[in-house]
């Protein structure tokens, strides 16, 4: 999966919007919180997503793709986990993290702020 198609799915979610908060790397917002971050577009392709509620469930990415999965840093010990897009991870799993990200983070929104 190429970063572009990654982002365009990002992009699909109900309610989700593309901010820069940092110079040039790109994070996917559902209302005020991050469910995807991407980086720079001429950066590495990989995409940053909620793996877990722990540690040691967003691990089990880690030992199921030791060469393409790996924690984030600073939040990675909230269970998020930096995925490489073409590094062996199949397509549907991607697209199954982003979908997990997406919904722990919209389920933590305050209602006033979920999609409708």
């Amino acid at each position: 999966m190429t970063r572009e198609e990654m982002l365009a799915y990002c992009l699909g979610k109900p309610g989700a919007w593309l901010d820069r908060p940092w110079e040039d790397d790109e994070v996917v917002k559902v209302g005020s919180r991050i469910f995807a971050f991407l980086g720079a577009p001429d950066g590495t392709a990989r995409i940053g997503v909620k793996c877990g509620p722990s540690r040691e469930v967003a691990d089990e990415w880690l030992h199921r793709f030791p060469a393409a999965a790996r924690p984030m840093p600073y939040v990675g010990r909230s269970g998020w986990n930096s995925l490489d897009l073409d590094a062996g991870i199949p397509d549907d799993e991607l697209v199954e993290a982003v979908d997990g990200s997406y919904d722990t983070v919209v389920a933590k929104l305050p209602r006033r702020e979920r999609p409708a």
